[in-house]
């Protein structure tokens, strides 16, 4: 099965500990930075932080309606928050590395996403990558907004 590699970077001027605490935190921080009209709901259906969460989350993108059901865990806690629906083919790593002495952190956002086959498969490969980085630009810039709003510990 084909599948498509979607990944985008962002320098956030806040602590890793503070960005990964708001990113593995599925009640609050993390549904705060979800960009608006893409995400239409997230709900905990286990858990809430970090390894072991599962959320269902909807989306609408141009028009279409999405679905996942997502296990979380993290492969490198602190570091890689990963959240995976294996029945849609969906797989997506945030991954926080610190910069300039762990002062600020580049906060990256990868999915590795199936497609479907044939012609859809196709127009997928087209037009999902650039809608895609378009709604990981719009998450990144809200998580910098959200981290900048937060006080400090």
């Amino acid at each position: 099965m084909s599948q498509i590699h979607v990944e985008i970077s962002e320098v956030i001027e806040a602590r890793p500990d503070k960005v990964y605490a708001i990113l593995s935190d599925y009640r609050v921080g993390h549904p705060a930075i979800l960009p608006k009209p893409y995400f239409t709901k997230l709900v905990v259906e286990e858990g809430g932080q970090g390894a072991g969460t599962i959320v269902r989350v909807g989306m609408e993108v141009m028009g279409k309606a999405f679905a996942y059901r997502q296990t979380i865990s993290e492969p490198e806690p602190g570091r890689v928050l990963k959240e995976a629906d294996p029945a849609a083919g969906v797989f997506t790593t945030f991954t926080v590395d610190p910069l300039n002495g762990g002062a600020h952190s580049r906060v990256t956002i990868a999915t590795d996403a199936a497609l479907s086959p044939g012609l859809t498969g196709w127009l997928e490969r087209v037009f999902n990558p650039p809608v895609m980085r378009r709604i990981y630009r719009q998450e990144l810039q809200n998580l910098a907004e959200y981290v900048r709003k937060q006080p400090e510990a």
